[in-house]
C-alpha cells in the first residue's frame, strides 16, 4: 500500500486501530484489553463477566489515580469500546445465548501487537530469521522448479548432505546450537506463534462479514431463490478459493492430524526443558499454544458452519412456503369444482378476443388541428330603438313524436305493414317537413321498418302562405314501410 497523505489522513480518521492510539485513555483501553483477551488467549468473554474483570481494574486505578478518575460504569465503557465510533470490541450474541458476548476486533489486536513491539528489548535475535528467509526462498525455488533434471540434482545434493552429516554423528561429531543460537530461535517461534492467534481472528472476521452480508440479502430477497443461492455459493467460493482460504484450509489440515499434534508436543515439551529457553522464562499457556491454535481455528470453523446452515434454513422456509402455496391453489381449485358440480354448462364457456390484427396507418391518423381561441370583443352594448315584432319568438312548432307513434300503431292494427306514404293520406302531416323527418325517426327507433331504396315515394302536404293561401309541397323519399 502506497502511504500517500490522503491514505494516511483517512486511516487516521476511520481505522480503528488508529483511532485507539489516538485515544486520551488508550493506555486504559488497551492494557485492559491485552489482559483481558491476549494474555489469557480468551477469544470471547460473556458481558457479565467482562464486567466484572473491568470493575476491578477500574477499583485499581480510581485508588491509585483518585475517585474522579475514569467515572462512567463498566458496562457503559464496553458499550463505548463496541461502538461503530471506536469499533475496538465486537458485541453479539452467540447461537442459543441470550446474553451478550464480547471479543476484540482484529485491528484492536494489531494496535496492542504494535504497543508490544516499542519496548526495548534485552535480546534481538537476527540469525533465525535469516535462516528462515534463506530456506523460504529455497522452498520457493524447489517447489516452482518445474525441469525433473534440476529437481532431481537438487534432492541429491541434499542427499548428500544428509549422507555427510549421518558420517559426522556416527564419528561422535553432533553440532549444537549454543544458547544464543537457541534464544534466537526460540523468540522467533514465539512471535511467530502469537501472529497465527492474531491471523486467525482476522480470517474468521472475514467469514464473519461474508455470513452478515448473506443474512442481509435474503432478509431483503424478493427474487427467486436459485439466483440468491448462486450470487451468495460465488461469494463462498471467493473466499475459500482465494490466497487467504486455501492458506487456511491447508493449515487446519495439517493442525488436524493427529501424527503432527503428538510431534508438536513432544518437540515443545522438550524445546522448553532448555536451560537457554527456561533463562528467557516462557509464559507458561505456551506449552498449549496448539491448543490455542485449534481453539481459535474452531472459532473459524464454526462461522463457516453458521453460513450453512444459515443457507439450509432459508432453502427450507422458501420450500415449505412454495409447498403451501401449492396446496392452497390446490383446494382453491377443488372447492371451486365442487361448486359448479351441480350447474348446469353454460352456453358461452369462454370468451375470445379476436384474432385479427388492429392495423392503423400512420396517414390515416387525423392530423393536429389547433385549437380554436375565442377572441371577446369589448364592445359596449347600446339600446337600440327598432321596433321588432316578437311573435316570432312564441310561434314555436313542436313534434308531437307520441302522436305520431300512436298514429303508426293505429294503422298496423288492421294489417301487418304499412308504408310512410300511406300512413301520410290517412294521417295528413300537419307540420310539413318536420313532421316527416321524426316519422322517419320513428322508423329507426322505436318501430321495425324496412326501406326500399329502389322504390321512391311521394308525400304530399299543405303550407299557408304569406297571403293567406295554401300551397301544396311534396317531397320524395325511399320507401319506408313499418312492420307490425
Amino acid at each position: 500500500m502506497h502511504l500517500d497523505y490522503e491514505t494516511l489522513d483517512l486511516l487516521r480518521q476511520n481505522h480503528p486501530a488508529w483511532r485507539l492510539l489516538r485515544s486520551d485513555n488508550s493506555a486504559f483501553v488497551a492494557s485492559f484489553l491485552q489482559r483481558a483477551f491476549l494474555t489469557p488467549n480468551r477469544r470471547i468473554m460473556s458481558q457479565a463477566d467482562l464486567t466484572e474483570v473491568l470493575e476491578d481494574e477500574l477499583f485499581g486505578l480510581r485508588s491509585r489515580l483518585g475517585a474522579q478518575a475514569y467515572p462512567k460504569a463498566a458496562i457503559d465503557y464496553l458499550n463505548d469500546w463496541a461502538a461503530p465510533a471506536h469499533g475496538w470490541l465486537r458485541k453479539f450474541y452467540p447461537q442459543g445465548s441470550d446474553e451478550p458476548h464480547f471479543d476484540l476486533t482484529p485491528p484492536t489486536e494489531k494496535a496492542i501487537a504494535w504497543l508490544e513491539t516499542l519496548n526495548q528489548r534485552s535480546f534481538v535475535g537476527t540469525e533465525s530469521r535469516l535462516l528462515t528467509l534463506f530456506d523460504l526462498l529455497k522452498q520457493l525455488n524447489e517447489g516452482s522448479e518445474s525441469n525433473p533434471a534440476a529437481r532431481l540434482a537438487g534432492l541429491q545434493k541434499r542427499r548428500d548432505e544428509i549422507d555427510a552429516e549421518i558420517k559426522r554423528v556416527l564419528g561422535g561429531d553432533i553440532p549444537l546450537l549454543d544458547d544464543t543460537a537457541i534464544k534466537d530461535r526460540f523468540q522467533q517461534v514465539t512471535q511467530l506463534a502469537r501472529e497465527l492467534l492474531t491471523d486467525f481472528r482476522e480470517v474468521e472476521q472475514n467469514f464473519r462479514s461474508l455470513d452478515r452480508n448473506v443474512r442481509e440479502r435474503i432478509a431483503l430477497w424478493n427474487g427467486a431463490r436459485g439466483e440468491l443461492l448462486e450470487e451468495i455459493m460465488g461469494d463462498r467460493d471467493a473466499i475459500a478459493d482465494s490466497d487467504q482460504g486455501r492458506s487456511f484450509r491447508a493449515f487446519w489440515d495439517f493442525l488436524m492430524s493427529f501424527d503432527r499434534q503428538e510431534e508438536f508436543s513432544a518437540l515443545l515439551q522438550r524445546i522448553l526443558t532448555l536451560t537457554p529457553v527456561m533463562e528467557l522464562r516462557p509464559d507458561p499457556r505456551f506449552r498449549s499454544i496448539h491448543y490455542d491454535w485449534l481453539a481459535a481455528g474452531e472459532l473459524t470453523q464454526r462461522t463457516v458452519a453458521q453460513l450453512s446452515q444459515q443457507l439450509r434454513r432459508f432453502l427450507d422456509d422458501q420450500a415449505w412456503l412454495e409447498n403451501r402455496r401449492i396446496m392452497e391453489i390446490l383446494h382453491s381449485i377443488e372447492a371451486q369444482a365442487l361448486a359448479l358440480r351441480d350447474s348446469p354448462m353454460p352456453d358461452t364457456v369462454m370468451d375470445i378476443a379476436s384474432t385479427a390484427a388492429s392495423i392503423e396507418l400512420p396517414m390515416e391518423r387525423p392530423l393536429h388541428t389547433p385549437a380554436i381561441k375565442p377572441q371577446i370583443t369589448d364592445t359596449v352594448l347600446e339600446a337600440g330603438d327598432t321596433e321588432i315584432d316578437a311573435s316570432a319568438l312564441y310561434n314555436q312548432t313542436v313534434i308531437d313524436k307520441a302522436r305520431l307513434a300512436s298514429n303508426i300503431r293505429h294503422a298496423l292494427q288492421t294489417r301487418p305493414q304499412v308504408n310512410l306514404a300511406e300512413l301520410c293520406r290517412l294521417q295528413p302531416l300537419r307540420h310539413g317537413l318536420a313532421e316527416l323527418v321524426a316519422y322517419l325517426q320513428l322508423a329507426s327507433d322505436e318501430f321495425k321498418a324496412v326501406i326500399h331504396e329502389d322504390t321512391v315515394d311521394t308525400v304530399n302536404w299543405e303550407r299557408e302562405g304569406p297571403d293567406g293561401t295554401y300551397q301544396t309541397l311534396n317531397a320524395q323519399i325511399p320507401r319506408v314501410v313499418y312492420l307490425s
